[in-house]
């Protein structure tokens, strides 16, 4: 039987994102965001909800988010949901919450538009560039030599 767990959301973080780690000290970060959602009722009336999920980004992604992202930044994200179970300490009863694992986060403004931390200018997609991007050459660095 086929199956596919596939989840792809655009939304507004509801909090600064803070990274923990686990106890073999690999980052994580849980992101709050609200999507919303807008149809018309019966009456023809225009109705507009916010739902609001959790999204877990690990490792170095979950670093990134920390650094870059802030209350208010809009995000792409692409993941999958993941049901975690487990029992509750007072009450002894099962407990779960479905949430999404994400394994792709894009940001949708740059720090200009969506606010910054630190007041960097930096588009924020470039800090997903690797440190060794250079930027193409101009025809004034080409020598005129080249025999083609």
């Amino acid at each position: 039987m086929a199956s596919l767990n596939k989840v792809m959301l655009i939304g507004n973080l509801v909090q600064d994102p803070e990274v923990r780690r686990t106890s073999t000290g690999v980052a994580v970060s849980t992101l709050r965001v609200a999507v919303n959602e807008s149809y018309q009722s019966k009456s023809g009336e225009r109705v507009e909800r916010a739902v609001f999920l959790d999204v877990d980004v690990w490792d170095r992604q979950a670093e990134i988010c920390q650094q870059y992202l802030s209350k208010g930044s809009p995000v792409f994200i692409e993941g999958r949901l993941q049901l975690d179970t487990w029992e509750d300490r007072e009450t002894k009863e099962k407990r779960s919450r479905l949430k999404v694992r994400a394994e792709r986060v894009q940001f949708l403004s740059s720090r200009r538009e969506g606010g910054s931390r630190d007041g960097d200018r930096r588009d924020a997609a470039s800090a997903s560039e690797p440190s060794s991007f250079k930027e193409p050459l101009s025809q004034s660095d080409v020598d005129d030599d080249v025999p083609f």
